[in-house]
């Protein structure tokens, strides 16, 4: 599409509700194309039999028709004529597709509720953890007694035991004290070309994933949704409009071809995915906002985590916040400050990192943080402050007094792991050449309290806290479920680790706010952190640190144990090889 046909379609586009608007006497078809001489709607029966073809009414830049009688459950899509040449494509805000995925299906989202949905609401929670899952990693291994196995409603079942006979799922991840569930795509994608999927091959960006349905997609997702939030926890959405899977054949290109996607000749490439969704344009920014707003209200969900935010322009991503805290004031909006590629996109319009100051509320990953603790995740070759490079602490540190970088410190999300790339166990594997647990355990539980006691958004890879390994593969997308599903019997072998976490990250709810301002000093290797309250020694070195011995202390974390009350009172301060030490003076005289 060229600069000139561009600017011409911009000015035609529509505010009102497209797709198949529903009620019990009627239902409103409506798309956007201001081309197409003609337009028709084709409706079908389950059976797959088309009940008619009818030619649809133009009204200025859309196409719309309304058509009698109850038509809940009837399949439908529609075709124009272009240039003399008709081309069929399926409704890009369907509800619900068909399990070709190839139709939508008209829906009732209320009659499509589990029982007490209208009751259900979501979390107010002020200071997020968030656990990151896959629903399908989630109850895919045979450790654990899923009923439900790779489907959403594993997450609703109770008393779930591992072979240990320790319970697990659900019911496992509310004792850890995080506070959201963070879900990898669960809106509809391609997932029939390879055994499995992530998730991040999007098709339709309203329909909930029939893969991980038994029979009714919308309501197991919503029986999901309530499950965790009668947990007392939130559901985040990760969700994927910076590109589709397969931009040629999509709806959005069948529909208006070249007005979706960025790039005069060709897609640009800046997902790495062969293409990019032109979120500036003013239609395609309409379905973004229409599409997320219809998930929030309609599935009570508490944040979203957007995919390569940076290929997202950032007055999209400001509409987007106006609008979901309109719905939500506790909402929680972040994603990733970068792109997969070049991007068409000019810099200075992308919702990328360096832009923070323009997104004001909206929260980025911080890789810097991550990269400082563990090395660069594109080299596995460097090492970070976990293995001894004294040289990467300065991140850390600033987290842990909360100095502002490029972000305001609730727009810092801190993380050591998440999907993409080693896990941390894994990647500390390959640092320190052993497999060793031992040696790794250490190391895992300095990384868990670093992280707890950073200002900004906490967020745990699901398995971070009992070593969850993916066999050494760097990039695990299209491996099987022996490498991707979580080993629930992880959790009773590395019981301690899992312990520590509880207790680290209750730590970090009843006293963050008192742990910050205080002052760093480095002797020997080993790192002092005090403020008016706490004293916490971090100690990367293989030698053991004794200070202060004149005075008596709480201890709320050592090498072996983390907690919100103290673990036992000790004179002095000794902090363990590869520890940290987390104190609190009980000494009436001013220490030095």
């Amino acid at each position: 599409m060229t600069k000139s046909e561009l600017k011409i379609i911009e000015k035609s586009g529509f505010r009102g509700k497209l797709g198949a608007i529903y009620s019990p006497n009627k239902t409103l078809f409506r798309f956007w194309q201001p081309f197409a001489e003609k337009a028709f709607l084709r409706l079908y029966n389950a059976d797959n039999k088309r009940i008619f073809k009818v030619r649809m009414k133009r009204n200025k830049s859309v196409f719309e028709l309304e058509v009698k009688g109850d038509l809940s459950g009837k399949e439908y899509d529609f075709s124009v004529i272009q240039n003399g040449k008709e081309r069929e494509f399926s409704d890009s805000y369907s509800y619900l597709i068909n399990k070709d995925g190839t139709r939508g299906i008209i829906t009732d989202m209320d009659k499509n509720a589990p029982l007490g949905w209208e009751n259900d609401k979501p979390v107010s929670i002020k200071d997020p953890i968030i656990y990151e899952l896959s629903v399908r990693d989630f109850s895919m291994d045979e450790s654990a007694g899923f009923s439900n196995r790779g489907k959403f409603l594993a997450f609703c079942e109770e008393n779930v035991k591992n072979s240990y006979g320790d319970v697990c799922g659900l019911e496992y991840i509310k004792t850890l004290g995080v506070t959201h569930i963070q879900l990898m795509p669960v809106f509809d994608f391609d997932y029939n070309k390879r055994e499995y999927n992530w998730g991040y091959d999007p098709r339709f960006y309203n329909a909930p994933c029939g893969y991980y349905a038994v029979d009714n997609a919308i309501i197991e997702l919503r029986k999901l949704v309530m499950a965790v939030h009668n947990a007392g926890m939130g559901v985040i959405a990760d969700v994927v409009y910076n590109h589709v899977f397969d931009a040629g054949r999509s709806v959005f290109e069948r529909q208006v071809s070249g007005y979706f996607f960025r790039g005069e000749n060709g897609f640009s490439n800046g997902s790495g995915c062969g293409n990019e969704f032109a979120s500036e344009r003013k239609m395609a920014r309409k379905f973004i906002l229409d599409s997320v707003t219809f998930l929030a209200r309609e599935y009570h969900l508490d944040g979203f985590r957007f995919d390569l935010m940076g290929l997202l322009d950032i007055e999209t991503m400001r509409f987007i916040r106006k609008k979901l805290k309109a719905i939500n004031p506790d909402i929680l909006i972040y994603g990733e400050g970068w792109t997969g590629g070049e991007s068409a996109l000019s810099e200075n319009r992308r919702a990328v990192l360096k832009n923070a100051d323009r997104l004001s509320g909206i929260a980025f990953f911080s890789d810097s943080f991550r990269d400082a603790l563990r090395g660069n995740v594109f080299d596995v070759n460097d090492k970070g402050f976990l293995c001894g490079n004294m040289g990467r602490f300065e991140p850390i540190k600033n987290a842990v007094l909360g100095k502002r970088g490029i972000c305001e410190i609730s727009q810092t999300i801190n993380y050591a792991e998440c999907h993409d790339d080693h896990t941390l166990f894994d990647r500390l594997c390959i640092a320190l050449k052993t497999h060793d647990k031992r040696k790794i355990m250490p190391l895992e539980k300095t990384a868990a309290a670093l992280l707890a006691v950073s200002k900004g958004i906490l967020f745990l890879h699901s398995g971070q806290e009992f070593l969850r390994t993916k066999n050494h593969s760097s990039n695990s997308y299209d491996l099987p479920d022996s490498i991707n599903s979580i080993k629930w019997d992880m959790i009773s072998e590395n019981r301690a680790l899992c312990e520590y976490y509880r207790g680290i990250l209750a730590f970090r709810k009843r006293f963050l706010n008192e742990f910050g301002g205080g002052t760093f000093s480095e002797t020997n290797g080993f790192i002092v952190m005090k403020n008016e309250k706490f004293v916490m020694i971090i100690n990367p070195t293989d030698k053991k640190l004794v200070i202060d011995k004149n005075y008596e202390y709480e201890i709320y974390a050592d090498e072996n144990s983390a907690s919100d009350s103290p673990l036992y009172l000790k004179k002095g301060l000794s902090c363990g090889k590869h520890s940290v030490l987390i104190a609190r003076c009980k000494t009436n005289e001013k220490r030095n």
